[in-house]
C-alpha cells in the first residue's frame, strides 16, 4: 500500500496534556476509539493509524472555549492551548475530498477531551492532483475572457440583492457593461427564484450584455448564480452557456465540495466561488477551519475565484485575515490550482491602495457593490473612480493628489471618506 500521507495541523485546547489530547485525535480518526477492540492489533494500527508529528505548547487559559469538554479528576483548573500536527495514511481513505473531511474534521470536534479545536493547515500528496484537475480558467484565463490586463478586475454586485424583475435587471446591467464594467455577479440570495427564474433572467441580462458589447467593443463578464440541488447544477450551467455567458457562480458551502467538483467536471467558463455562511465555521477562534485550509479544498474542487472579504470591511474579520486569504489563494499547491481572490465588502476606490500596499499586487478581483452603484455622478464614474484608485494605488500616488486632477475620484472621496 501506498505511504503517502496527510497532514493536518490542529489548534488545540484541552484540560488535558497536549499529548494525550494529540494522541486521542490520532487514533478516534483512524484505528481507535474510547477502548481496545479485538482486530486492532500492533500491526494494523503500524499501517493505518494516524500519527502524532509535532506539539507546540502556546499557553494556558482559566476557561473553557466551548462548552462541553470534560476535565479529569484532579484537575488543575487550566486548559492547554497549542498546535498539534497529525498525519493520515492517505491509504485510509484515498484521494477524496469528502473522506479527507471526515478524518481531518470528523467527530473530533466533539471530543470531551477539547475545549476548542481548528483545524489550521493541511498538506496534501500528489494524489490529490491526479484526482481533481483544479480550475480550469484561474486568473489568466478570467483575464483573457474579460480582457482586463495589469490592473484589478473591477466589478459590482446586483443590488438590490433581490426584488429587481428581469426588464430592470437588464435595464441596470446595459447601463454598467455601456460604462465599461468588466465584471457583475448576481447576489448570492438571488439564484432562481420564482419571481425571477434562472432561465428568463440569463436570457434578459446577456441580450443586455450583448448590446453594450456591440457599442462598445468590451464584453461583461457575468457570474451567473446557479446554485441549486446537484442535479440541477448542470442544467443550469447549461443555460448561461448557450446563452454566450461566461461565468457562473456557486455558493460553495450550499452545493459542497463535492457540488463544486461536479460542475467543475463539465463546466466551460469559470466559476466564482462564494463562501456565505463562512462564518459560522470560523468566526470562533478555538472552533471550525482556518481559511488557509478550507481554501485547499475549494481550489482543489475548482474555483476560479474564491471570495476572501475585503479591508476595512462591514465583517467581523481583520485586515491581517484578509491579507493572509489573499496570499492564501495565491500561494502555489500541487503545482497549479491558480485562484483569484475577489476581494469585497464595502469597498470603493479609497480601499485601493491599502489592498496594493499589504498585498503589492493586482492579481485580484475588487468588487464594489454601493461603491459603484451609489457614486454621486452614477455608477460609470463609480468604475471610474474604482480605476483611478488603483491607478494611483500602484504609482505611489496619494489618493488625495491623484483625486485633485480626476473628478471621478475626488467626488468618490467626497462621498465615502478616506478609506
Amino acid at each position: 500500500m501506498s505511504q503517502e500521507r496527510v497532514t493536518a495541523t490542529y489548534l488545540v485546547e484541552t484540560p488535558y496534556s497536549l499529548e494525550r489530547a494529540a494522541a486521542t485525535i490520532a487514533g478516534e480518526q483512524s484505528t481507535g476509539t474510547f477502548t481496545s477492540v479485538p482486530g486492532e492489533t500492533d500491526e494494523l494500527k503500524a499501517r493505518f493509524g494516524a500519527s502524532v508529528e509535532h506539539i507546540e505548547e502556546i499557553g494556558e487559559v482559566d476557561e473553557p472555549s466551548l462548552p462541553g469538554a470534560k476535565p479529569p479528576a484532579g484537575h488543575d483548573g487550566k486548559y492547554r492551548q497549542g498546535r498539534v500536527t497529525v498525519s493520515f495514511p492517505l491509504h485510509n481513505f484515498g484521494a477524496s475530498i469528502p473522506n479527507l473531511l471526515s478524518a481531518v474534521a470528523g467527530n473530533l470536534y466533539e471530543l470531551q477531551e477539547l475545549s476548542g479545536l481548528r483545524l489550521l493547515d493541511l498538506e496534501l500528496p500528489e494524489a490529490f492532483a491526479a484526482r481533481y484537475p483544479g480550475p480550469k480558467f484561474g486568473i489568466e484565463g478570467t483575464r483573457k475572457l474579460t480582457g482586463v490586463y495589469d490592473r484589478p478586475i473591477l466589478g459590482t454586485i446586483v443590488k438590490p440583492s433581490i426584488g429587481l424583475s428581469t426588464e430592470q435587471l437588464s435595464e441596470l446591467v446595459e447601463k454598467l457593461a455601456r460604462a465599461g464594467m468588466d465584471f457583475i455577479k448576481d447576489d448570492e440570495l438571488n439564484a432562481n427564484p420564482p419571481f425571477a427564474p434562472l432561465e428568463q433572467k440569463v436570457k434578459a441580462v446577456m441580450e443586455a450584455i450583448e448590446r453594450a458589447a456591440d457599442a462598445t467593443g468590451k464584453k461583461l463578464m457575468y457570474a451567473f448564480n446557479i446554485t441549486g440541488d446537484i442535479d440541477e447544477l448542470r442544467r443550469n450551467h447549461d443555460i448561461v452557456v448557450q446563452a454566450g455567458g461566461t461565468s457562473v457562480m456557486v455558493s460553495i458551502l450550499s452545493v459542497g465540495l463535492s457540488g463544486l467538483a461536479y460542475l467543475n467536471s463539465f463546466s466551460e467558463v469559470p466559476i466564482h466561488g462564494h463562501r456565505n455562511q463562512w462564518g459560522m465555521l470560523t468566526r470562533s477562534p478555538l472552533l471550525g477551519i482556518e481559511f488557509t485550509a478550507y481554501q485547499k479544498l475549494c481550489r482543489l474542487a475548482g474555483a476560479d475565484h474564491l471570495h476572501v472579504n475585503g479591508l476595512n470591511s462591514k465583517f467581523y474579520e481583520s485586515n491581517e485575515s484578509v491579507l493572509r486569504s489573499i496570499e492564501a489563494c495565491t500561494t502555489p499547491l500541487l503545482g497549479g490550482y491558480n485562484t483569484m481572490p475577489v476581494v469585497s465588502s464595502m469597498q470603493w476606490a479609497g480601499t485601493a491602495p491599502a489592498t496594493y500596499e499589504a498585498t503589492r499586487s493586482v492579481d485580484v478581483m475588487h468588487l464594489a457593490g454601493g461603491g459603484m452603484l451609489a457614486h454621486p455622478d452614477g455608477p460609470a464614474a463609480g468604475f471610474e473612480s474604482m480605476k483611478l484608485g488603483w491607478e494611483a494605488a500602484v504609482q505611489g500616488i496619494p489618493l488625495e493628489t491623484y483625486a485633485a486632477q480626476h473628478p471621478a475620484l475626488r467626488r468618490a472621496i467626497e462621498k465615502y471618506g478616506r478609506g
